[in-house]
This record gives C-alpha cells, structure tokens and sequence, in this order.
C-alpha cells in the first residue's frame, strides 16, 4: 500500500477517510475491486449493491455478506452500503421503482431493497446505508409525493434504529429531496429520528446549492452520515474527474476536517467505470493533495488525468445537465 502523507491538518481536526464507490468499479469482480482499493491505499469501499456485486436479491444474502466482511475485514477496508444500482429492481427503468411512485407495491419493492440494505450494513459493521428519495411522478403533486416519502421510510427507519445502523439520505438534483433545505423538511416530517442522517454528494453541492461546498458542509455536520466527492461545475449535474470541474477542493476538505466527521468520503463516478481502475488510481493522490494543503485556494497540482482510452468507449457518453442521476 502507498502511504499517506502527512497533512497540515488543523488542531482537532478529523484525519479524512477516503473510500472509492463500487458503482464506479462496476467491470471489476467484487473480489477485484476490492483488492484493488486496499492495494492503493484507500481506507474503504462505497459499496452499492447491485447484480454484479453483492447482489440483494439473489439467494444467500446472508451467507455472501459473510463472505464479503471476511474479505474486507482481511483487507483492513471499512465499508458503507449505497442503493443507487441503476436496474437492480427493474431491467426497463433506470432507478425504478422509487419511494414515490403512485402503486403502493412498487414503493414496497424499494423499500424492501432499503430493509435489505440495512441488513446488510449491520451484518458488514457499514457506517451507514445510504439512499434516496426519487424523482417526481408525472401527475403527483409535491405533498402527496412527501406523503409516500415519509410513509415509505418509516419501516425503514424503525429497522435502521434496531440495527443501530444510520440511515443516510442523499439530495439528489432533480429529485423530490433535492437540497439540503429538503433533506431538513424530511427531518421535521419524520420527527427528526435519531438515525436519520445524512449523505452529502460535494458536487452537488457545487451544482445546485446557493452556499458554496464547504458552507455547506458546516451547515450539514451535525447530520453527516456519509459523503461522496468529485469534481462539477455549476448548474450542471455532471460527475467529473477531479480537476475538471470547479470546486475548492482544499477548502472543502479542510471544512470536512474541521467537522469532526470520521465516517468515508466516497470517490463517486459511476460514468467513468469503463475506466474505474485507472480513475481509482488517480483520484486518491489529488484528494491526500488537497487535505494537506486546507488552506490553500490555489488549484491543487497532481490534476486526475483523462484515462488512455475514449472517454465514450462504453457507449455511455455523462449525463446531460438536468438529469437526475449520474
């Protein structure tokens, strides 16, 4: 493994742990993606739950969730469990069913996968399990949709707090639980349970929030459950690689830092997985970069390089600006 430089860190402040998501692996073995990461040197795995890895609803979840937290155990690699796979649950419809759909079967089939999740995070010792809310059904006004929000995570939250396991839920642009100002509306209709928390995508905080990333993280802290990170620019829901966008990297990590948040910070670009080892490669040099330098405003040198191959190779060119996921 590479070791982590030493950091200009700020007195009490948290050392940042930083994890890849798989989502961004999805070409590799589960079994490779991991020995992967741990030969890099990351502290752990954002680890979505999809058919190719670790399937949720494949027979013997319990058994191969055993098997995974053996290898991530013997790996030395912490892991938080995200439900972003984009066909888990239907091969037609990307992200479908969602938490606000108008059948109460399909909001079930969904909040059945979160249950599943939850399970497994707390089989997997996972810092949280992350989620979201979906986007807005043709036809559906805001308040019945916040109606099926709250009605739908109610079980899960119940079985989150059994299992002592935080659930994290993600604003996500274009989805009824957008900002944080709608992830606080959440909070409040659900009485602000315990073990709701939050997880914070910096670029999308940089796409759409009105304060910049690092306000933002101040104003979250007390919620942090889980974060994820790349590079965006503003207005456009784009996961980039570091240096291609226009965050303050140093800035951000040094308001991260400074929150005490101990949990993963999570390397997020699912669109670039036709090249996932080589972004993962270079995605942890920038990041240690730019938490030894927290108070620098100055571009981070160590700029993520293109990967040798086109960037459409995979016949999956980034999301257009507006499209609610990445």
């Amino acid at each position: 493994m590479t070791p982590a430089p030493e950091t200009a860190e700020q007195p009490g402040a948290a050392r940042l742990r930083f994890g890849y998501g798989t989502n961004g692996l999805a070409d590799l073995r589960l079994e490779d993606a991991l020995a992967l990461l741990a030969d890099l040197g990351y502290d752990g795995v954002g680890l979505t739950l999809d058919h190719m890895h670790l399937d949720p609803l494949a027979p013997d979840l319990a058994a191969r969730t055993r098997q995974v937290g053996h290898r991530l155990a013997a790996l030395g690699l912490e892991v938080t469990v995200e439900t972003g796979a984009r066909y888990v649950l239907d091969p037609r419809r990307k992200h479908g069913p969602s938490l606000l759909d108008p059948d109460p079967a399909d909001r079930s089939r969904r909040a059945d996968l979160l249950l599943r999740a939850v399970r497994v995070a707390a089989d997997l010792g996972a810092h949280a399990v992350h989620c979201f809310s979906g986007t807005l059904p043709p036809g559906t006004d805001e308040a019945t949709a916040w109606n099926r929000l709250t009605e739908a995570l109610t079980p899960v939250l119940e079985a989150a707090t059994a299992a002592d396991v935080p659930l994290a839920v993600e604003p996500e642009p274009g989805h009824l639980l957008a900002t944080l100002a709608d992830f606080h509306h959440l909070r409040h209709a659900l009485d602000d349970p315990t073990h709701l928390g939050l997880t914070l995508d910096l670029g999308h905080c940089q796409c759409l929030e009105p304060d910049p990333p690092a306000d933002c993280v101040r104003a979250a802290a007390p919620w942090l459950r889980h974060v994820q990170i790349e590079d965006m620019r503003r207005g456009h829901h784009e996961h980039l690689p570091f240096g291609d966008g226009e965050i303050d990297f140093p800035a951000v990590l040094s308001a991260l830092a400074a929150t005490g948040y101990s949990a993963l910070t999570v390397v997020e670009l699912p669109r670039h997985s036709h090249a996932g080892p080589h972004y993962a490669e270079t995605s942890l040099p920038f990041l240690r970069n730019a938490a030894a330098r927290p108070h620098s405003s100055a571009p981070v040198s160590g700029h993520v390089p293109s990967a040798p191959t086109p960037e459409f190779l995979d016949g999956a060119p980034p999301a257009p600006s507006g499209l609610p996921f990445p």
